[in-house]
């Protein structure tokens, strides 16, 4: 595949991506966890990677499927 096809086909959970990122380390910046002892936000990457994954997930939870139907 072209790597325009896959940005086409992969839109959703791209823009997820950024999103879950940024939302992660804003929350690892502005609450996280001070003490140390919270395993995803007393560390800023830990942060970024959970919930980008996340936002992968959940915005890949929006996609349509194009479901072929055999008639015949």
């Amino acid at each position: 595949m072209k790597m325009k096809e896959l940005i086409r086909k992969y839109k959703l959970e791209i823009i997820g991506l950024g999103v879950g990122a940024v939302a992660g380390w804003s929350y690892w910046f502005f609450i996280g966890c001070s003490s140390g002892t919270c395993a995803i936000t007393s560390s800023p990457v830990n942060s970024t990677i959970y919930m980008a994954i996340m936002g992968v997930l959940v915005f890949g939870l929006f996609k349509k499927e194009n479901k072929k139907v055999n008639h015949g």
